[in-house]
């Protein structure tokens, strides 16, 4: 079947946050938005489909994991990834930042430390600290406009050299996030390796979020961090879901990995009754967009790839103050915007009033996005250019 994501779909008053919230988020109902990770594409056929045959039983109760799910998520991630996965190591969760709370309980005290890397998805930070916990920043080098890993300053964190994370406030987790949301890196197997030896060697637990894994570009691989060895699997808690790729966030369904037998009880022990099982329809989208949906993602991944390189010539030749940082997976963009020359209430002023586009303001992923934007291209190709030539017409006027 051929999808056409040139189809542009009128989402608001459909409860669509990205669409209805307009006005309340960013204060004008004309902005148009641009920000938050959904895509304005219909889904595959078949995630279509089996919603439609699920809800025909019109009882909507309480819900157990398929068997057929958890064999279609083990089959998804060998053939993906190479990856063996076994039934036990599977939690299901509604939602993957509420399992990020949870595992950040599961691992630390009050009073603990919990290493990111930054510019990094804003919710990580909430997560650590109404955990009781502190943030430490192994803040991510950008060199020639490409992200990378400083991975001495990364050592200097267990070393005590900052002074403060050592003793009762030791770092006890990592959230690594990967693909990267916001600046899109995809990190390569010796980047992730070197992560990996220096976290287990400090006796810190990786919490690993993929859940943008099978968005990635051409020359570009996603490898699961706990894919890599048994000991990097038994030193971690992986995030996945079908939300991103197959533009089912709505549905509320994630997948929690996790092998050490102990870990596991420990991240069962902290959910208790604050999570319960996905909701039905949430299920059985996730199993046909597992086992249906390939033939959707190749035409999207062909689209969004098309979206990136139109995004990049678009900005590079008419808009040649902003910079787009290339990412290598997610459909996000992280623009450069510091050539402007304004602070980040006035950058974030300067985009909603007089540009009237919704991005995410660069300075919610962390003091190094100060300057920066995030920018949501997962939509048709019109309204892709619509937001850019906003940007570029405001750009002109105060240059």
């Amino acid at each position: 079947m051929k999808y056409n994501f040139d189809k542009v779909i009128n989402r608001r008053n459909t409860a669509s946050l990205k669409w209805d919230a307009v006005h309340d988020i960013f204060g004008d109902k004309d902005v148009l938005p641009m920000w938050i990770a959904d895509m304005d594409f219909e889904v595959a056929r078949p995630i279509y489909e089996a919603i439609l045959k699920r809800a025909e039983h019109a009882i909507y109760g309480y819900t157990t994991i398929p068997e057929s799910l958890i064999d279609a998520v083990i089959e998804r991630i060998k053939s993906k990834f190479n990856w063996d996965v076994k039934p036990e190591w599977l939690i299901f969760t509604p939602g993957t930042v509420s399992a990020l709370y949870i595992a950040i309980k599961a691992i630390t005290s009050i009073g603990d430390s919990v290493l990111v890397q930054e510019p990094v998805y804003y919710p990580f930070f909430s997560a650590i600290r109404d955990n009781g916990a502190h943030i430490v920043s192994n803040d991510l080098k950008l060199v020639n406009y490409h992200y990378e890993i400083d991975f001495d300053y990364l050592e200097d964190k267990f070393l005590g050299k900052d002074g403060i994370f050592t003793g009762s406030n030791r770092i006890k987790a990592m959230i690594l996030c990967n693909p990267h949301n916001p600046v899109g890196r995809v990190y390569t197997k010796e980047e992730l390796t070197k992560i990996g030896e220096i976290l287990i060697k400090n006796e810190v637990v990786v919490i690993s979020d993929e859940i943008h894994c099978e968005i990635v570009y051409t020359g570009h691989r996603h490898i699961p961090f706990a894919s890599i060895s048994e000991e990097f699997a038994d030193n971690s808690i992986t995030l996945i879901s079908g939300s991103k790729t197959f533009n089912i966030a709505g549905l509320e369904t994630s997948i929690i990995i996790i092998p050490n037998k102990k870990l596991r009880r420990r991240f069962i022990e902290a959910k208790g009754k604050l999570l319960s099982n996905p909701n039905p329809f949430g299920l059985v989208a996730t199993e046909a967009a597992f086992r249906y949906g390939d033939d959707w993602l190749s035409q999207l991944l062909e689209y969004l790839e098309g979206n990136l390189k139109f995004l990049m010539d678009y900005v590079e030749k008419r808009i040649p103050k902003v910079k787009v940082i290339k990412p290598e997976g997610t459909y996000l963009a992280w623009l450069d915007f510091r050539e402007l020359g304004m602070d980040k209430y006035t950058l974030s002023e300067f985009l909603r009033k007089n540009a009237k586009v919704g991005l995410d303001d660069g300075y919610i992923f962390g003091k190094s996005g100060e300057g920066f934007a995030r920018l949501n291209f997962a939509c048709p190709r019109s309204i892709l250019e619509e937001g850019l030539r906003r940007i570029e017409k405001a750009v002109k006027e105060i240059i």
